[in-house]
């Protein structure tokens, strides 16, 4: 096996006939769902530039975050693991620990790669510089999209222009400039999360103005879309005992608490200058004859509902439109063009991906798998349940005290709540795949029921490393 000598590292040759280490640039996208991409199928989304991902790479088309809320799912994306086993499991300012995080970013600076963070770190409000990073993009907490804050390096100045632009501006200045090593940009947006400031208690306020702010361009974009509803779309939960608890002042689920068009639209006009970023990351590396050796993921944190059960901007919980995220990945060497696998992918997979491309040893302490077996001739046996789980944090009330553990398999879906006593939920997810019967009271699934908490206790027990 060859291998190279990069800055006093030694990096193993991770692909047969590859002439350096791959450079790797990870694109996360804040809220974002995973059916909202032009690839995906959307009828009025256009991101041409995401497209071309997915059209010279694969889409995966059953990804998930293990904990669908912001901070826990960054955090496992970086370290490739649960949240419960990386601790950062809220919103709230987790700071300090996650300066302590061993990432896949730490590990590809130690063996030699060039490093950038740019963007939305959201692990607190703490703007300040974070291990494994060469340079150093961000702002604190949830940021501004119009003239924001930035921190760069170790100064911190306000900047004119709109978050996502400056953002993408950034990103293209490390990948042009001139470097002798392999390298990695983390790329984390801002958009398309509403616009909102946390505060130091994990707390949000909103900001004047509009919730999703669209770059000047884009605002008149879809001006006469109709919004794609789902079937779950407004409907009122009367088999989820969970939601449909009185909640201080809040009203029942149902049509009157769905999300609404303009907000819907206002996310996607948002969406299209990350695409016009992409693509400028594809336009200089394409100049530079990197984009062959450079493996590109874009992938989402979590979702959003839409209106699905009456929900809104809970996120948080277990359901599909909550828990799926979009993840797209590149990398012609290895990844057959217009592949859609359809294996159960999780966020805590992107960390071990990288390492192993990179003939980087994955620490033993990472739970999830390598996606690189699944692109081989004779793909390798693959998870066929994984746990989502959240932990319960104050900000929303609707989610109070629903802190929980869910299996998922390719075919059911199970839901122990931690607090609430005889509210688990059970889905048949092939016979209702938008969760619209809680199935757990019938006596025909009573077996069913009994072997899906034996693989939740499994999973929790330990059993979700890979094997």
């Amino acid at each position: 096996m060859r291998i190279w000598v990069v800055a006093g590292a030694l990096l193993l040759q991770p692909i047969a006939g590859a002439a350096q280490p791959p450079n790797v640039v990870f694109v996360l996208v804040d809220d974002l769902r995973w059916d909202e991409l032009g690839a995906a199928g959307h009828p009025t989304v256009r991101t041409p530039h995401i497209d071309r991902l997915a059209r010279d790479g694969a889409l995966f088309r059953n990804a998930f975050a293990t904990t669908p809320l912001c901070s826990p799912s960054r955090a496992s994306f970086l370290t490739g693991q649960y949240a419960r086993t990386h601790g950062i499991i809220d919103n709230t300012n987790r700071s300090a620990a996650s300066h302590r995080l061993n990432t896949f970013p730490l590990l590809l600076q130690r063996a030699g790669y060039e490093t950038a963070f740019v963007g939305k770190w959201h692990m607190g409000n703490d703007d300040s510089a974070r291990p494994g990073f060469d340079t150093w993009v961000s702002f604190k907490g949830q940021g501004e999209y119009l003239n924001p804050e930035i921190t760069i390096g170790n100064r911190t100045a306000r900047v004119n222009g709109y978050i996502t632009d400056i953002l993408n501006t950034y990103a293209l200045a490390f990948v042009t400039k001139p470097k002798s090593k392999p390298f990695l940009l983390y790329l984390s947006h801002k958009a398309v999360h509403p616009n909102i400031r946390q505060l130091d208690d994990g707390s949000v306020v909103p900001i004047d103005g509009e919730m999703f702010v669209p770059a000047e361009r884009h605002r008149d974009l879809f001006t006469n879309a109709k919004v794609p509803r789902r079937p779950n779309f407004g409907t009122p939960p009367l088999d989820k005992p969970a939601l449909m608890r009185k909640i201080k002042n809040l009203p029942p689920l149902g049509l009157g608490t769905a999300t609404d068009e303009a907000t819907v639209l206002g996310r996607q006009r948002a969406l299209a200058a990350v695409d016009d970023g992409v693509g400028q990351i594809l336009q200089a590396l394409e100049k530079q004859g990197q984009l062959a050796n450079t493996l590109i993921v874009f992938a989402g944190d979590n979702g959003y509902f839409y209106g699905e059960h009456g929900l809104n901007d809970e996120r948080r919980l277990a359901y599909e439109e909550s828990a799926r995220i979009p993840i797209v990945a590149r990398f012609p060497p290895l990844i057959p063009a217009r592949s859609t696998p359809e294996q159960l992918v999780l966020n805590i997979d992107i960390a071990p991906t990288v390492l192993e491309l990179a003939g980087i040893a994955r620490p033993v302490e990472m739970e999830g798998r390598s996606l690189v077996p699944l692109f081989r001739e004779a793909p390798a046996p693959w998870r066929s349940s994984f746990v989502i789980e959240y932990f319960t944090d104050t900000v929303f009330p609707r989610v109070l005290n629903m802190g929980y553990q869910s299996v998922r398999t390719e075919t059911w879906k199970y839901i122990r709540y931690r607090e609430l006593k005889n509210m688990d939920e059970l889905y048949d997810l092939r016979a209702d795949p938008y969760e619209l019967r809680n199935v757990i009271g019938a006596l025909d699934n009573k077996e069913q029921l009994r072997q899906l908490q034996e693989e939740l206790d499994r999973l929790l027990a330990g059993g979700a490393r890979p094997r």
